[in-house]
C-alpha cells in the first residue's frame, strides 16, 4: 500500500513528464510552468486537434506502457490533470 506522501510524488512525476512529453511531441510553445495542471486539452486550453490526439495515445503507449482500449472513457482526455489520474489508475491497477 502506498502512502500518501508516495501517491503526492507519483502524481508530480507523471503531471511533469506529461507535460514534457507534450511540449516535445506536439510542439508546444511553451514551458512547463507555463501549463496548468488544469488545461484543458482540447478547445480554449492547448487548441490540441484529432491528429494531437492521436499521438496522446501513442505518447502512453511508449512512454508509460499503457495501452488504451475501446471500453476507456475518452473523458480522460479532457485536461493535464485528467490524462493524469487516468494513467495513475492504469499504472497501480
Amino acid at each position: 500500500m502506498t502512502t500518501m506522501n508516495d501517491a503526492i510524488q507519483q502524481r508530480r512525476e507523471v503531471l511533469r513528464k506529461i507535460k514534457q512529453e507534450i511540449i516535445q511531441r506536439l510542439n508546444i510553445q511553451r514551458e512547463e510552468s507555463q501549463i496548468d495542471d488544469d488545461t484543458a486539452l482540447f478547445g480554449n486550453g492547448l487548441k490540441l486537434d484529432s491528429v494531437d490526439a492521436t499521438e496522446i495515445v501513442v505518447m502512453l503507449d511508449k512512454v508509460f506502457g499503457i495501452k488504451v482500449g475501446e471500453s476507456d472513457d475518452p473523458s480522460y482526455m479532457r485536461s493535464i490533470n485528467s490524462l493524469t489520474t487516468f494513467i495513475i489508475q492504469k499504472l497501480n491497477a
